[in-house]
């Protein structure tokens, strides 16, 4: 897309494994022996996902994330590269597994399990700041999960925008809900913040959306916010966007925030209207949950082409 640059976008951040299970009871009591109808493993991650969808969706990606010498190691990247995705500058950690997080999919909900692996090693002296910059755009996920480069994030952030990238975050889920407030210190390099209502709430420090809503278009550009079945809203200052949720037969909800935004950025690196990118971001977003996983959706040729034809047949006018 940009031939001064060697990608279009480099992201940083978790990549493992997502082993789903599904049909469990809504109730996990200790001690039983629960059994699953159904079951399927494949690449997770905030980040991986976001890197691994922006590939499929055309663009270029550079990738960074921290690997373990483990049998799952292939496992966790070898969807990756399919995509395209360069992995080259990937940070093999020698003493630590992959991480895993084991989804237990439940009717309507679910629970989620996660043990971090060598997603924690990664630190701001693994990461190359050549490679990273070689990009027009930077994306960060999971601020909060990455404890070994958490505190270097605004750092991070403030000097990728100094070599004249444009940078977006999603900040996921603090696990051990502390909500540090230097996200707010962070934030003052962000273009696009990508938090979901119950985030935007935890970041801004207060209970109520709207008023959160309030908080954070004011430290940013651009803030949108995914709504799950609700569809989004993006805020600027002064101007508001939203879209409608895409209705689809949904399988799972795995990935569909990291999909969303792949989406968005998508659209957001070709320069499109705000509004066209809600609306693409909404229907990568609700795509992904029509195959296990948050990946699946766009690695199959003929999801990928009935992808593209659900977009064309939004984007063309119906005729009277």
């Amino acid at each position: 897309m940009n031939a001064e640059k060697r990608f279009d976008v480099t992201i940083a951040g978790d990549c493992n494994l997502d082993l789903l299970l599904y049909g469990l009871p809504e109730d996990l009591p200790p001690e039983r022996e629960l059994l699953a109808s159904g079951m399927d493993l494949q690449t997770g991650g905030s980040a991986a996902i976001t890197a691994c969808n922006l590939a499929a969706l055309g663009n270029s990606v550079g990738f960074v994330c921290a690997t373990a010498e483990d049998a799952f190691a292939a496992v966790c990247l070898s969807p990756l590269l399919a995509a395209g995705v360069d992995t080259s500058a990937a940070v093999k950690i020698p003493q630590g597994a992959s991480g895993v997080t084991v989804h237990a999919q439940h009717q309507g909900s679910r629970h989620m399990l996660t043990y971090p692996g060598v997603t924690h090693g990664l630190t701001r002296d693994h990461l190359d700041m050549n490679y990273l910059s070689s990009s027009r755009h930077f994306h960060m996920a999971s601020y909060y999960l990455q404890q070994g480069l958490t505190p270097e994030i605004p750092a991070l952030l403030a000097e990728l925008k100094q070599r004249g990238l444009t940078i977006s975050l999603d900040p996921n889920d603090d696990p051990e809900d502390r909500w540090d407030r230097a996200i707010l210190e962070a934030l003052e390099s962000v273009e696009v913040f990508l938090p979901n209502e119950r985030e935007a709430c935890r970041v801004a420090g207060v209970e109520d959306p709207e008023e959160a809503i309030a908080v954070l278009r004011e430290r940013v550009p651009l803030l949108v916010v995914k709504r799950g079945a609700l569809g989004a809203t993006a805020y600027a200052r002064n101007a508001r966007w939203e879209t409608l949720a895409h209705p689809v037969r949904t399988i799972d909800a795995v990935g569909a925030g990291d999909s969303f935004n792949a989406g968005f950025l998508h659209g957001y690196l070709r320069k499109w209207p705000v509004e066209r990118c809600l609306r693409y971001g909404a229907l990568a977003g609700a795509w992904s949950t029509t195959k296990s996983g948050g990946t699946a959706a766009f690695a199959d040729p003929a999801s990928r082409a009935a992808f593209d034809e659900s977009w064309l047949g939004m984007e063309t006018p119906a005729h009277a």
